[in-house]
């Protein structure tokens, strides 16, 4: 690999680790309304209220994003989700 080729692809995954990334939150059959509030209002720190709307956008839309951030940032939020059961990615 040439010195060009290493530095185009540093440059690559420093914009990926550093542009805005989401938590895109999917529906499912199992998880009931309150349990994905709270897990929201937990790891997200969304308000109530927040957590309540994209907990409605997921059911009748099938998914929604519920963060916005790092893609360090969000790692571990989205790994929480998926500890607390969610179905959830970083987009």
């Amino acid at each position: 690999m040439s010195t060009k080729e290493r530095v185009l692809e540093d440059v690559k995954i420093e914009e990926l680790l550093h542009s805005e990334n989401v938590i895109v939150l999917f529906n499912d059959d199992v998880n009931t309304f309150d349990h994905v509030i709270e897990t929201l209002v937990k790891v997200c720190k969304h308000e109530p209220l927040q957590a309540e709307q994209c907990a409605l956008i997921v059911h009748y839309k099938g998914k929604c994003d519920v963060k916005s951030g790092t893609f360090h940032e969000l790692v571990p939020m989205c790994t929480a989700l998926l500890d607390a059961g969610l179905s959830a990615e970083i987009h």
